[in-house]
């Protein structure tokens, strides 16, 4: 059974030994080495590459009206990770880099690529094509330079910087007022008065999209940061972020946190579990979801608008939020019964075209408002496939990386749950609205997916490591 799950994960592919012997691959990487040789420009390839990827996170959150500008940035991520690749020296440790994760990336694209050749709206769909297709170079290039500890330490702190000073301009729309820029709850319930935050991302459900992930690295940075400075420093982003989180009063957003911090108490525990008491490691889990469960009904009974916000999740078509995604869920299951090998193509501007014929009169709507949903609808049950098999390569990489960190008791493994706990999160937030697929959401998603890859060790290198550990250890007296 075991052996039949690392085939289906490709945990035991011999990649590096494929590539080492693929003409194609040998062919084109190195092809503009002797250039490289003589450039100075490209001598500071890596930094450069950190510096695009710098830019990407700064930008993110200010340019939601303004996607030009991140699609600029995209595409000179992704020619600057071609150059790289084609320039490498044979002898680099960067040129045999690929993994299980970016096999099925790769597969994913290829569904997406005979979902736009077969779309009714083909030139609706090769825009949705270019648009995927350059977040796909972002990870490509993240999970390069990623493999460098400063340059993933500078890019982690850098989001978290970022997320901060949104949450910081989202707190302060709470307590000084923002202009509510459309409707965001139920005109007709309790909650109508009720003034949602949206910092700079112009939604509220964006910005718990765009928080969500920091929320959770914050946390971990509390754990991973050395110094009480750090650690206070982590805690104010903790305080800050959590906050602005609430006041965005995403439904989504909690349902994603939830899973989160559920995943992120199971990994921590895993993590220090050796370095427990017997009582400890016993009761900790059950103490800390208690607290959880506790916050949450001290909240729940105090806060009338934390209530409200919660009870209209189980409203059913009760509340006019719910009812709205309900029916945009009836009419994409329609879509996806109609098309359902590879779907209409992928991109919001082919859903735009087809969605009218389907939809409830009044009943607009620019996604399917569930990733899943949206999966099946843009890219058919073939790409729904793909991508639920690139979902559990993730995440069984990750965990396969997590244990050969806690063998070594490497710091990097927090970082590793961090990835893992809040991607976990941005997919529970994501299985009832599709921020994900905004660019400032989007962009860390394939970050974090950058990360997790950046750590990949091959099974064969994993066990030669563990011989040379082995062997380097002082034999007994």
């Amino acid at each position: 059974m075991n052996l039949i799950w690392q085939k289906f994960t490709l945990s035991d592919l011999p990649l590096k030994e494929y590539l080492g012997t693929s003409y194609l691959h040998n062919f084109l990487v190195g092809l503009l080495r002797s250039w490289r040789q003589t450039s100075i420009l490209m001598q500071w390839g890596e930094i450069i590459s950190a510096a695009l990827v710098s830019l990407v996170l700064l930008l993110a959150p200010f340019t939601v009206n303004n996607t030009a500008v991140l699609g600029i940035l995209l595409l000179a991520c992704g020619a600057f990770w071609l150059l790289l690749t084609l320039s490498d020296e044979v002898t680099s440790p960067n040129t045999l880099f690929v993994t299980p994760i970016h096999l099925l990336v790769l597969l994913f694209w290829g569904v997406s690529v005979v979902a736009t050749a077969l779309s009714p709206e083909k030139k609706a769909a090769l825009a949705g094509l270019i648009n995927f297709t350059l977040y796909l170079l972002l990870f490509a290039l993240c999970a390069r330079i990623l493999t460098s500890p400063r340059i993933r330490s500078w890019l982690l702190i850098l989001y978290l910087h970022m997320s901060l000073l949104v949450g910081v301009y989202g707190v302060r729309q709470k307590f000084f007022g923002a202009a509510q820029l459309a409707t965001w709850v139920d005109p007709e319930s309790p909650l109508s008065k009720n003034a949602r935050v949206y910092s700079y991302l112009g939604n509220p459900n964006l910005l718990a999209g765009y928080l969500l992930p920091a929320v959770i690295l914050s946390l971990v940075a509390v754990f991973a940061w050395r110094g009480w400075v750090q650690k206070s420093l982590a805690m104010t982003m903790v305080v800050v972020n959590l906050a602005c989180f609430r006041f965005a009063d995403s439904r989504g957003g909690f349902i994603g946190l939830a899973v989160g911090l559920v995943v992120l108490v199971l990994l921590l525990r895993y993590w220090y579990g050796e370095y427990l008491p017997r009582f400890w490691r016993m009761w900790l889990v059950p103490m800390l979801l208690g607290f959880f469960v506790a916050a949450f009904v001290v909240a729940f009974g105090f806060s009338e608008t934390f209530r409200l916000r919660i009870l209209s999740i189980f409203a059913g078509r009760g509340d006019s939020s719910n009812n709205f995604r309900i029916n945009v869920w009836m009419a994409a299951i329609k879509m996806i019964q109609d098309y359902p090998v590879f779907g209409i193509g992928p991109g919001h501007d082919v859903f735009n075209k087809i969605y009218p014929f389907y939809q409830l009169p009044r009943y607009n709507a620019l996604s399917a408002y569930s990733i899943l949903l949206e999966v099946a609808v843009e890219t058919g049950i073939i790409g729904l496939a793909s991508f639920a098999w690139l979902l559990i390569v993730i995440f069984n990489t990750a965990w396969s990386e997590l244990q050969r960190f806690r063998q070594s008791t490497s710091v990097d493994g927090l970082w590793l749950i961090g990835a893992i706990t809040a991607l976990a999160g941005m997919l529970g937030h994501g299985f009832v609205d599709t921020v994900w697929y905004r660019p400032a959401v989007n962009s860390i998603w394939w970050l974090l997916v950058g990360l997790v890859a950046s750590y990949w060790t091959s099974s064969h290198q994993a066990q030669t490591q563990q011989v040379d550990s082995l062997r380097s250890e002082p034999a007994p007296n």
